[in-house]
């Protein structure tokens, strides 16, 4: 028995005197000062420090590096990483370096650190079952110094409450630097400074957003947290505005007249920027010539222009609820580009010809001239295919026709189908939520992406077996990694449970398999929930120079051809192809890995901002049903609560475990559900439960739910 006391008297004295290294900033100390510092100075005690702190030098948690003086062991000191806020104010650092772990850092050792800055931290060497942690030592770059939210006004100061729920900070702002704003509206806030010591940040009023609640107010908030400027420099508007639209004798040197054979577009209803048109002949051999037709935006956005600056700053275009946010001026991305139908326009193309089985016998690539007969909405052209009868009626049958056996093509080669629902909401005039709908893909839409992919694929692979010398020709890629064998593993026992096998032997039965689960859970109440999770399981697509294949879709090459208006790396596949068509020399690899990178890290800002703007709406929704009860099935569980998505509308929100009060309620991470620590009750990802709406925070897009319990 006495063994095992002074084996537990080691672990409470080892933890004691690691805090006391700590607190000392890990400076070396003797027994006796570390005796002095844990008030035990009597001979036993200080004589028991001595051996803890020598038989743990020996395991190699401390050091000693001068006779009788001992410290923590120093492994990796010092590491820069990124900062991730939890909601109690404390953060991990995520390393940009291979290490062991994140760094864990207590709130009052952030030293004025903030969500995504940035920062050199300072790590403790590891305590004996601990996780790392560390202190912010410098912030070497902040990932933001303006933020959004509601100004509060009193007599003598003024602050601003700010909307990101990992901001933990108001900002006080000075009443000399308010520019014009009132109490309650809605502001962008600059932070001007932030002394050490001192509680929270000082800014000034850069931006008045308008009246908190307003439709208006708020999307522009949301574009204005995620950094997307509301409106164009002058000086890039002007340059829009001088570009002459028509096509001139000039403009025609080099290019292919397809002004002459049946062409269309095929777009949302509402759309203005018409990007892609498809033109279709029947040749005299019998085969088809197919031509995906492309907006020629780099013959009007010339490098190091102002539009060019501009457009590849923003890199792509926004889309929230009820509007697009243009990566091109409006002049150029519904006017002068725009494939409108009735108008001569240029364009860049991929031109096939292909069999009655889809098969590419021959292939260009090159600038073109186009007068698009038709615009389609995707209604109406799937009106045509469905009732076999209206315009372009033959052409949209047999191009339908090709784009199945390109699909089934596609499939069995191993890309994956993933069909997530996606939200569309009715507004009224002022942007008020009436209704909410799930938007359905039809052939129409699906024609459309087949081609795209298409001319995608076949342009990536023109390129990349392209050599000059012995030298591989710098381009643009999509890339997508095949997924992580963990969390693929995790993903496959989760959906296990609602019968689901994921065969996991090489990446064409994972594809096999997980196309099996997408067709079969279709319209199933589980289907957002296991396609979202899969989708998580999957690795994140980028822009990159490097070629690696595409896993989703199953491609060796791949691309992004086909959307210049509103994407940027588009406009730069257009002007390499154009180059190298034109025999020059391979671009500089570091200048374009360094746009592709932005435009990814762009891509995916623009990605939170739609889903915040669609959260919004969400949030407007519900206000008008609070007290009301839904069904919804469980989309989402962390250590605070558990996400519910209401089947009726496909409006999530949070049940607080707090909330729960049959049990306490903790999170079983691996297993996906939450447990109570009395009953063992379980709720588990993809259960389905009855809830009410509780409150509605729209300010932060917040949606409360109370549970009903049997």
């Amino acid at each position: 028995m006495a063994k095992k006391k002074s084996a537990h008297l080691e672990v409470v004295l080892t933890q004691l005197i690691s805090d006391v290294l700590e607190k000392s900033n890990n400076e070396a100390l003797n027994y006796k000062q570390v005796s002095a510092k844990l008030n035990l100075t009597d001979p036993e005690s200080r004589e028991t420090i001595l051996e803890v702190l020598k038989e743990q030098a020996k395991k190699g948690v401390f050091v000693e590096p001068e006779k009788g003086k001992f410290k923590f062991k120093d492994l990796k000191t010092f590491v820069t990483g990124k900062v991730d806020m939890t909601a109690d104010g404390s953060a991990f650092v995520i390393p940009d370096e291979e290490f062991e772990k994140d760094i864990f850092v207590s709130s009052r050792k952030l030293h004025n650190a903030l969500n995504g800055d940035k920062v050199k931290v300072y790590i403790f060497a590891k305590k004996s079952g601990r996780k790392n942690e560390g202190e912010v030592i410098e912030i070497i770059q902040r990932a933001k110094t303006d933020f959004i939210g509601v100004i509060k006004i009193s007599d003598r100061f003024a602050f601003v409450n700010i909307d990101d729920r990992k901001m933990l900070h108001d900002i006080f702002v000075p009443l000399t630097d308010l520019n014009g704003a009132k109490n309650g509206q809605k502001v962008q806030v600059s932070i001007t400074d932030w002394p050490d010591g001192v509680k929270n940040p000082i800014g000034k009023i850069t931006t008045i957003l308008g009246e908190q609640g307003e439709n208006n107010t708020e999307m522009n908030a949301i574009l204005a947290q995620y950094g997307f400027p509301l409106e164009f420099p002058k000086e890039v508007e002007k340059e829009a505005k001088a570009i002459q639209e028509g096509i001139s004798d000039a403009d025609m040197i080099g290019r292919k007249d397809f002004r002459d054979t049946i062409t269309f577009t095929i777009d949302p209803v509402d759309a203005k920027d018409f990007d892609d048109a498809i033109s279709f002949k029947k040749l005299d051999n019998g085969n088809y010539e197919v031509g995906v037709h492309i907006a020629d935006v780099s013959h009007y956005v010339t490098p190091h222009s102002n539009l060019d600056k501009e457009a590849y700053s923003r890199a792509t275009s926004v889309y929230l609820v009820d509007r697009v946010i243009p990566m091109l001026p409006e002049r150029l991305s519904n006017g002068v580009c725009s494939l409108r139908p009735n108008e001569d326009k240029l364009c860049f193309a991929a031109v096939f010809e292909l069999d009655e089985q889809a098969n590419i016998l021959n292939e260009w690539f090159g600038r073109t001239a186009i007068h698009s007969d038709t615009r389609f909405s995707y209604e109406d052209a799937q009106e045509v295919i469905e009732n076999k009868a209206g315009k372009h009626v033959d052409e949209l049958l047999k191009l339908n026709e090709l784009a199945y056996i390109l699909r089934d093509r596609k499939f069995k080669n191993g890309a994956i189908s993933f069909e997530s629902t996606e939200v569309k909401f009715k507004l009224d005039d002022t942007g008020k939520p009436l209704g909410v709908y799930v938007k359905e893909r039809k052939d129409a839409h699906k024609l459309i992406e087949d081609f795209m992919l298409l001319a995608n694929r076949r342009v990536a692979e023109f390129v990349a077996k392209k050599v000059t010398g012995k030298k591989k020709l710098t381009f643009v890629y999509r890339s997508h990694d095949s997924p992580n064998l963990e969390n693929l593993g995790n993903f496959a026992l989760f959906a296990a449970r609602f019968g689901y096998k994921i065969n996991m032997k090489t990446d064409k039965e994972i594809a096999k398999s997980l196309n099996f689960l997408m067709e079969d859970v279709e319209g199933k109440k589980e289907q957002n929930v296991l396609t979202q999770l899969a989708i998580r399981s999957m690795a994140k697509a980028i822009y990159t120079t490097k070629k690696t294949s595409h896993y989703g879709l199953a491609f060796d090459y791949y691309t992004h051809f086909t959307s210049p208006i509103r994407r940027y790396p588009d406009v730069m596949v257009h002007r390499l192809l154009a180059a190298y068509l034109n025999h020059e020399k391979s671009a500089d690899e570091d200048d374009y890995e360094n746009a592709a990178s932005h435009s990814s890290a762009m891509e995916k800002r623009a990605a939170d901002a739609e889903r915040a703007s669609i959260k919004y709406k969400q949030a407007e929704y519900l206000e008008e049903n609070i007290g009301n009860e839904f069904l919804g099935i469980i989309s989402g569980v962390t250590e605070w609560g558990m996400y519910v998505e209401i089947i009726e509308n496909k409006c999530e929100g949070m049940i607080r475990l707090r909330d729960i009060s049959d049990d306490f309620y903790v999170l079983d991470e691996k297993n996906y559900c939450i447990v109570g620590q009395r009953k063992k009750k379980k709720y588990q990802l993809g259960d389905e439960v009855k809830v009410k709406v509780k409150k509605v925070d729209l300010s932060k897009r917040q949606i409360d739910f109370t549970l009903i319990q049997d």
